[in-house]
């Protein structure tokens, strides 16, 4: 067995081992300091549950490192911190926006940040990253081969957005025991595979260092779950996932490699979008928090809190496995494939209604007072009819107007 397989199975063992031994005593630490999960209206849990299970994924993935270190040192186990020959990376910058990504979902987890708080935190940790070097800058033109786009000046925005999207996509996905830190798990396997495809031994060392500790954490967070990673620990997951896809595409980046790691974290992408349209449609904040997530579905479909984590594994390993293929075949294929898993997934979010609103606009006659009623309230049929009946109308309306100058046409005839 070459060497470097066994400094990643060593790796992946030290990050495991540690995840086990610290999420006790990370759990300790949040009942002490307050940082509990109480049950509410939104909240699945049914008891207060501690929140702060991102320390034990965090100490996975240093101690995995620390062992790498003295691997490298005193056992001649390779190198893995090897950037790509198109990619400058300064590692230490990217240890320090680790830090800084995990220190915001700490401090959330123990005092509630504000959304604007929590997102600088996060634009900032990317920007570190950024700064280290971990960026797109070249991108391989899809429709003339061999040509490449610069992205110039907005190299570093485009960096800085994807990583803030990767961070939120694992953070709201992050709804049942289990499912957040399953999904990062399946997808820092597949993210490993394709990694070791490519050459990039600094990515595949990341994701075995998230695969061992998230694996680790689930001992205690699958249903029933003693306790929660919080956004100390969807927050790094998410960061690490972004930086391993970036790590993994080097700078020059095709539309593939681009689109493969989108594909990986396909479930969380579909319940963020399908969140940002069930919103909108109702005319609330993008940012409210609602119940119509795809775990919400799920239990609403009759799976209890075990089987609905396990369709969105099956669902996500699915996706994963599409992903490994797509790399392995030919452009004609490969667009197949990924439309194929489109249309899937597209169907099955359709049956689950993920797109339609679980709150409305309700006007208290008594007090004219306006409001944002559920399901639950009978208020909530009443406005969901009214908006049927406003569609219709447009519709109506649209297609009047079609009507009419086709009508207009033919008399010009």
């Amino acid at each position: 067995m070459p060497r470097y397989w066994l400094s990643f199975l060593c790796l992946f063992a030290a990050s495991l081992a540690c995840a086990l031994a610290v999420t006790p005593l990370a759990r300790k630490f949040a009942i002490r300091v307050g940082a509990v999960d109480y049950p509410n209206k939104r909240r699945v849990n049914k008891t207060p549950i501690p929140r702060m299970g991102g320390i034990a994924i965090f100490a996975g993935i240093v101690a995995a490192f620390v062992v790498q270190y003295i691997g490298t040192t005193y056992f001649g186990w390779p190198v893995v911190l090897v950037p790509s020959p198109r990619l400058t990376v300064n590692y230490w910058m990217l240890v320090l926006a680790f830090v800084i990504i995990f220190t915001t979902g700490m401090l959330d987890d123990k005092f509630t940040l504000t959304p604007r708080a929590k997102l600088l935190g996060q634009v900032l940790a990317a920007t570190v990253a950024a700064m280290g070097g971990l960026v797109i800058g070249v991108i391989a033109n899809p429709f003339a081969p061999g040509e490449f786009i610069e992205l110039g000046w907005l190299t570093y925005p485009v960096t800085i957005i994807y990583l803030v999207a990767y961070v939120n996509i694992i953070n709201l996905i992050d709804g049942l025991d289990g499912l957040a830190a399953g999904i990062s798990c399946i997808a820092s396997v597949t993210m490993f595979v394709l990694s070791i495809w490519a050459g990039r031994l600094d990515a595949a060392a990341l994701a075995c260092a998230i695969a061992g500790s998230t694996l680790g954490f689930l001992h205690y967070n699958f249903h029933p779950a003693s306790i929660f990673m919080g956004d100390s620990g969807s927050l790094t997951l998410g960061f690490a996932l972004g930086t391993i896809s970036l790590l993994s595409v080097t700078r020059i980046a095709g539309l593939t490699t681009i689109i493969v790691p989108l594909v990986i974290a396909g479930i969380p992408i579909i319940d963020t979008f399908s969140a940002i349209v069930r919103r909108t449609r109702a005319h609330v904040s993008v940012g409210r928090a609602d119940r119509g997530h795809i775990h919400h579905r799920l239990l609403a479909e009759g799976f209890d809190q075990k089987q609905a984590v396990l369709v969105v594994y099956a669902w996500t390993a699915l996706l994963c496995a599409g992903a490994l293929v797509m790399t392995q075949v030919t452009t004609i294929p490969r667009i197949c494939i990924f439309l194929v898993l489109l249309v899937a997934s597209g169907a099955f979010a359709n049956h689950l209604h993920l797109f339609e609103p679980v709150l409305r606009h309700h006007k208290d006659p008594r007090t004219g007072d306006d409001e944002l009623v559920g399901p639950d309230d009978p208020a909530f049929a009443e406005e969901s009819e009214k908006a049927r009946e406003r569609r219709e109308e447009r519709r109506e309306e649209l297609l009047g107007i079609r009507t009419e100058s086709k009508d207009r046409g033919e008399k010009h005839q």
